[in-house]
């Protein structure tokens, strides 16, 4: 019988492919503390992954699929265009349900939330655990943000979705795929 600590530990979380060569985005919080990365696609085949780099202040993380193929990738849309109102969906793996997807709307934009390097989109599309590092898109199937934690004062399910808007994750996880860290500027005055 093994004891607590030798027993292996499984997190589960959601993610989403940014590019055909098999570059995938989820959330750091998904991936910390990690020995072994194993993605599985919607169609149930399974992939090592590499972590290409992750950025713990913007909660994003990038990884690679070890496939020989293209795979299918998500279209990016532009976040900056999102008004209060507009649908949108959230797709993920809620307590491991997988193939999940719920329907909201954008409740506000530029939420902050004790965190300088995003400005939330905040939805009530139901984004549960699991959910995290999931895509929130558009009605035309584009992503428009990254799920990313629940605003709830009972630390349950129930609340408000945040999400990091495409415009962020764009510029972060360039950086991510050619350095392994993301590069910010500094003043000091």
């Amino acid at each position: 019988r093994q004891s607590p600590s030798q027993r292996p530990m499984y997190g589960l979380g959601s993610g989403f492919i940014i590019d055909s060569a098999g570059i995938v985005v989820t959330n750091n919080h998904v991936i910390e503390g990690a020995d072994e990365i194993t993605i599985i696609m919607f169609d149930q085949e399974e992939y090592k992954a590499e972590l290409l780099g992750r950025d713990p202040k913007a909660d994003l993380a990038v990884l690679k699929i070890d496939q020989e193929d293209e795979v299918p990738s998500m279209e990016i849309g532009n976040s900056d265009n999102l008004k209060i109102g507009d649908i949108v969906l959230a797709i993920g793996n809620p307590y491991g349900l997988g193939k999940s997807v719920s329907m909201g709307i954008v409740s506000a934009t530029g939420r902050e939330f004790n965190n300088p390097y995003s400005d939330y989109i905040q939805t009530d599309a139901s984004i549960n655990m699991g959910n995290s590092g999931g895509a929130l898109i558009d009605t035309s199937g584009r992503l428009i943000g990254i799920n990313t934690f629940i605003r709830s004062s009972s630390g349950g399910s129930e609340g408000i979705g945040l999400a990091i808007p495409s415009v962020t994750v764009l510029g972060i996880i360039n950086d991510l795929i050619q350095f392994g860290e993301v590069k910010r500027g500094w003043l000091g005055f």
